[in-house]
């Protein structure tokens, strides 16, 4: 059984970066569009007998039992040809980086080639669960029983498969706490939120409405002001468990709020709900060595149109060079999208878009904010070191 999420339902649909990615690989003409389509009950890809007729990775985001919410990723062939054959091959080989697990869909009247071999090994190198669907089991007489057959035309197995697929995603799912393990029931928590240009109109981004959320779940208040009134609510609210702030003004938030106070923000929240804050740390401390010439990357998960003041392309740049004294070249990228040449970086930044990434130059001011865990220690040392960043 599959649900549609659609416009009407999206204010109360689960965020897409919260679902389970399932992405469907294989060569042209496997059979994948048809397994997927079989798979949602609904016509989702393109199905022909022209080879290559899907061009670009298609997703749908939908209730599929027994999985629960999913995204679901059709992709191009493998074995696709020409100079935009390499193109479509290098866009399906992209989702590999945002999908939780894959299925290789292979024909079953052919024996498997160096491609999908290769992909298998990509697979096992990213640690990534994946089933092997042995597709048009129809079309052959014999079967070895090590292998796992599925019919897109006859339906066969195809229950079976999602089956499978759910056994894998329980243990992808994600029962880690956003913010409501840190709290106490009645506890209040202040969430500055600057708007400017930048700013939807009308409405909170998507990880305000998860925090805030997160925190009514712990039978908490939220109280949600800009940084040109936090200093009267401090007033109004002298001790609050916790105040959160947009990254943009952390600078100015350190300076307002007292020092018994603990301090942290979005990013860090979510850096640590996406399981990454460690890695982010040491990468923070790579902004000290940075030097004049040095590439920096910085990929935005979310596509958002860019204005004057853009916090990806203006001002996390123009932090880094205040922090530094340096004049690093940037580059930028979005939607998930990577240049080749990333082991020549000496920097990898990424900052949050739609819940998907997390924001560069973490800082935490107070040595012993439960929001680092094992990390504090490295906090102490950032909090002097990187509270420039912001200012």
């Amino acid at each position: 059984m599959t649900t549609n999420v659609t416009s009407g339902s999206s204010l109360n649909a689960t965020p897409s970066g919260e679902r389970v990615h399932i992405a469907f690989f294989g060569l042209r003409n496997a059979g994948k569009s048809s397994l997927v389509n079989a798979v949602t009950g609904q016509d989702l890809a393109v199905v022909s007998d022209v080879k290559g007729t899907t061009t670009d990775p298609v997703s749908k985001a939908m209730e599929l039992l027994p999985l629960g919410p999913v995204v679901i990723i059709d992709t191009p062939g493998l074995d696709d040809e020409g100079t935009l054959g390499e193109l479509r091959v290098k866009r399906a080989l992209n989702v590999l980086a945002k999908c939780d697990v894959a299925v290789l869909v292979h024909d079953a009247t052919s024996e498997i080639t160096q491609a999908e071999s290769e992909l298998l090994k990509l697979f096992g190198e990213r640690k990534l669960p994946y089933i092997i669907a042995n597709n048009k089991a129809d079309l052959i007489t014999s079967r070895d029983d090590a292998k796992f057959y599925v019919s897109a035309l006859t339906g066969e197995n195809v229950n079976a498969l999602k089956d499978k697929l759910a056994s894998l995603v329980k243990d992808k799912t994600n029962d880690k706490r956003l913010i409501a393990d840190l709290l106490t029931p009645g506890d209040i928590v202040i969430l500055v939120v600057p708007v400017d240009k930048a700013a939807p109109k009308g409405r909170l981004i998507l990880p305000q409405q998860q925090t805030i959320r997160d925190i009514l779940d712990a039978h908490c208040s939220a109280f949600i002001c800009q940084n040109t009134e936090l200093a009267n609510v401090l007033k109004l609210i002298p001790n609050p468990r916790l105040v959160i702030t947009d990254s943009q003004v952390f600078g100015q938030v350190n300076k307002i709020v007292p020092e018994n106070i603990l301090l942290t923000s979005f990013s860090i929240l979510f850096a640590r709900y996406k399981g990454s804050l460690k890695i982010l740390v040491e990468g923070a401390e790579r902004l000290a060595r940075l030097k004049d010439g040095d590439k920096v990357l910085i990929s935005e998960g979310c596509t958002h149109h860019r204005q004057c003041g853009d916090i990806g392309t203006e001002k996390i740049p123009a932090w880094i060079r205040n922090f530094t004294n340096a004049s690093p070249e940037f580059s930028f990228t979005s939607g998930g999208e990577f240049p080749d040449s990333e082991a020549l970086r000496r920097l990898y930044a990424q900052r949050t878009g739609n819940a998907i990434k997390n924001q560069t130059c973490y800082t935490c001011r107070r040595a012993d904010c439960e929001l680092w865990n094992s990390h504090s220690s490295y906090a102490r040392n950032l909090a002097k070191e990187f509270t420039a960043v912001y200012q």
